[in-house]
């Protein structure tokens, strides 16, 4: 029983490793060009990484809507949004809810920036964002400079401050 034990708990081992190797090998890498999107917004509109070509993009995903940690999170970013606005850089906060979710969320929150839908979760895969414990995508934040580039990013689940101070010192 307990070599049984024993057994399971290396396996648990093995797959959490193996899936800890590929979410790091396959993120996006600074220095790399950031993946493009064509995805709708809160408002229904179609929206490109090429129309913030020559500026400073803070792309943020987060899990869900109404969650503690994500309302935690987009409200700092929305209460720190104007130091982001002085440094020419633009907000866009990305998770799987659809547009009417996001635009509760965001009318509830007064949430002053743009929040991409990526139902399918095409996104945040080709940005190498996965769920995290299999459920919830992971919280990472991508600061992409005027050339297209990944200038930094920044993964916590729990410290969503870090993810808008992080993006601030960039």
């Amino acid at each position: 029983m307990n070599q049984r034990c024993d057994e399971l708990q290396l396996l648990n081992f093995i797959d959490r490793y193996i899936y800890i190797v590929e979410y790091i090998t396959i993120m996006v890498k600074e220095g790399e060009k950031a993946p493009t999107f064509k995805c709708l917004d809160d408002k229904g509109k179609e929206r490109t990484l090429q129309e913030f070509k020559d500026r400073i993009l803070v792309l943020f995903f987060y899990p869900k809507d109404e969650t503690a940690i994500c309302t935690k999170e987009a409200c700092t970013f929305r209460d720190r949004y104007e130091d982001f606005v002085k440094e020419g850089a633009d907000v866009i906060g990305v998770s799987e809810d659809n547009q009417d979710s996001h635009q509760r969320f965001s009318s509830k929150h007064r949430l002053p920036f743009t929040l991409l839908t990526d139902q399918d979760g095409q996104l945040a895969k080709s940005y190498g964002v996965e769920k995290e414990a299999f459920i919830f995508k992971g919280r990472t934040t991508f600061i992409i400079g005027p050339e297209g580039k990944i200038a930094c990013k920044y993964s916590s689940q729990l410290n969503y401050n870090a993810h808008v101070e992080t993006a601030l010192e960039y």
